[in-house]
């Protein structure tokens, strides 16, 4: 009898007191780390109030049952790398966006952009720069958190930072002024002044560019020394906010890490050695593979068709090195460069590419919430936030699944039913 207590005990515990407004009956929950056959979930408010096996739930006063046959339950997916403020470059080219559109239609889209993202079941996104657009971004997500527009939660940088003379839009005479993409910002004074200014108007994390594309014949080249991308760590992690960096030369990505960011955006160049360095460091990878891809369709490349381009070639072998190493790798496409809406092709990338689908729905849910600093978020569990999407068929067994997502619910809301 001793022996059955404890387990009595944690029934008791996990036992919802509060009756349910919603009772979820898919064919199979991911839980984030997991898959389970034949448990249901229960949702309260805005918070997951059971989830388990059938048999115990406690139905309470009427809730509204929902069957979801043939469907898996998962986490709310979580987008790495986004920029809702850009759409497809084969539609306008960056600096066209930077230079010629309005702010107005700029944030006109964006509010398509970001009702497109959360139908399609990504329920939270890092969007990682207004790319001209100043704090515009702040201002989506804070339309969506009053419920004026619909979409994800938003983790924003703002305008994120720039040494003075690496960014664009470039190759225009000296003696004009062009708006730029960034916010240049060097040395004590000016790094310390733009990234409290960053913060104090809204951006949840810094994000830097720890080289460009700058060199003497336009290659990417390192920008920022390791002593100034410290200096930005110590000034954003005073205020609770991470730095992140996007870096595509094993130098530059080299300096980012002994700065003290957290995440490293894109890394094309990376070596043995610095994949070694970042998992000393803790620091994980977003490859942002959907964009390589897309930004090779634009110069003619079809796949499938026509051999795979170098860069590809090269993205290729560096995903499985990078997977060797053993460092950490999350869910980050670089959407904006491509579709809104069509994240998911970035999880068939990291399959294609060498992970498991059970992998790349980690690295897209329970990864990401970790990393992003989001306790309550990217798992099913007991009191945690109602983010939860249903997907027909199973992504663990073919990751084509999360195309098709049919039912989205964010902290308790239904925003979309199967037709």
């Amino acid at each position: 009898m001793k022996k059955l207590l404890p387990a009595i005990l944690l029934l008791i515990l996990i036992r919802p007191a509060l009756s349910q407004d919603y009772i979820l009956k898919p064919d199979r929950v991911f839980d984030g780390q997991s898959m389970h056959e034949g448990w249901q979930v229960a949702v309260t408010g805005d918070r997951i109030s059971y989830v388990g096996p059938e048999a115990l739930i406690n139905a309470g006063a009427s809730p509204e049952i929902i069957e979801l046959t043939g469907m898996t339950l998962s986490p709310g997916l979580i987008e790495g790398h986004s920029h809702v403020l850009l759409h497809p470059y084969d539609e306008a080219s960056w600096n066209d966006q930077v230079l010629k559109e309005s702010r107005t239609e700029r944030v006109a889209r964006a509010t398509n952009h970001v009702r497109n993202t959360v139908l399609a079941g990504f329920t939270t996104i890092r969007d990682l720069g207004s790319e001209g657009a100043d704090y515009a971004d702040v201002g989506i997500k804070r339309s969506i958190e009053k419920g004026i527009i619909v979409g994800p939660r938003m983790l924003v940088a703002g305008r994120a930072l720039v040494a003075t003379g690496s960014y664009g839009p470039k190759g225009f005479h000296p003696d004009f002024e062009v708006p730029l993409g960034a916010e240049p910002a060097d040395g004590v004074d000016a790094l310390i002044r733009a990234t409290r200014d960053q913060i104090g108007k809204g951006a949840d994390l810094i994000k830097i560019y720890a080289d460009y594309r700058w060199g003497p014949n336009g290659e990417a080249m390192p920008t920022y020394s390791v002593s100034e991308i410290k200096l930005i760590v110590e000034t954003a992690t005073a205020s609770g906010r991470p730095v992140v960096a996007h870096a595509a030369t094993a130098q530059g990505m080299t300096n980012a890490i002994l700065g003290g960011v957290e995440t490293i955006e894109h890394g094309d160049g990376a070596s043995d050695e610095v994949f070694a360095l970042m998992k000393e460091h803790g620091v994980v990878w977003y490859p942002t593979l959907a964009a390589v891809e897309a930004i090779s369709s634009y110069a003619g490349w079809r796949k499938g068709v026509d051999p795979d381009p170098p860069r590809i070639v090269q993205k290729k072998a560096l995903f499985l090195r990078a997977l060797d190493s053993g460092i950490r790798i999350g869910l980050g496409s670089d959407v904006g460069v491509f579709t809104h809406g069509e994240n998911a092709w970035e999880l068939e990338l990291l399959v294609e590419y060498g992970m498991t689908p059970l992998e790349a729905m980690r690295a897209a849910t329970s990864v990401n919430a970790e990393v992003f600093h989001l306790p309550d978020l990217g798992m099913i569990r007991f009191r945690m936030l109602a983010d939860l999407v249903a997907m027909r068929g199973d992504p663990t067994a073919d990751i084509s699944a999360t195309r098709k997502i049919e039912w989205v619910m964010k902290s308790g809301r239904i925003l979309k039913r199967p037709h």
